[in-house]
């Protein structure tokens, strides 16, 4: 998800990933990124294993309503989702997500205090998000609050950026995916990674 939505949000680029599970019970942000117009081509599609090659370009971003029965499907993707809609041009609302409240942080509270750090026009709301873009995001000093979910999410807004992003309990990102800054760091740089 965070490296889709560095592909989508970044300029002039294109990214493959290999073997990117498709389940559908964990496509949730796959869909939204379709209906936002995020340009993403598929190949390699393996349907026993249900996993495919995904191909994701630079886009011009829409906004969107995201509620109802696609929230279970993209809980866990939500704070990279609001990072995605500061670059769609419109109001983005992301409701029913009050489960968000109760993981490792509060990660509605979470992703709107730190991404407005960094510039963004976000709001949090009893059950979600309302985010306004597209916004120029700019360098600050934010904080994973000690969630690796959040973490992520603010190293890819650090993409965006011409200023420093600090991050504060950067290691927090350690939990899910302990290679994540250098593969961040050599996909910034243009380079290849399998």
């Amino acid at each position: 998800a965070f490296f889709l939505t560095a592909g989508a949000i970044m300029p002039e680029s294109e990214i493959v990933l290999k073997n990117v599970g498709i389940n559908p019970t964990r496509t949730g942000i796959l869909d939204v990124l379709e209906e936002m117009g995020a340009s993403i081509a598929f190949s390699n599609q393996d349907d026993q294993n249900q996993s495919a090659d995904l191909t994701v370009r630079s886009s011009t971003l829409q906004a969107v309503t995201i509620a109802g029965d696609i929230i279970p499907r993209l809980i866990d993707e939500l704070p990279i989702i609001a990072l995605l809609a500061t670059q769609a041009h419109g109001k983005t609302v992301i409701k029913d997500a009050e489960e968000l409240k109760v993981k490792e942080t509060n990660r509605i509270d979470a992703t709107a205090e730190e991404l407005t750090k960094l510039g963004a026009d976000i709001t949090p709301t009893e059950d979600g998000l309302i985010i306004n873009g597209p916004t120029p995001l700019h360098g600050g000093r934010v904080s994973s609050r000690g969630d690796h979910r959040i973490g992520m999410m603010l190293q890819i807004a650090a993409l965006l950026t011409d200023e420093e992003v600090e991050l504060e309990k950067a290691e927090a990102v350690a939990v899910s995916y302990p290679d994540f800054f250098q593969d961040v760091a050599r996909l910034a740089k243009g380079g290849n990674s399998e």
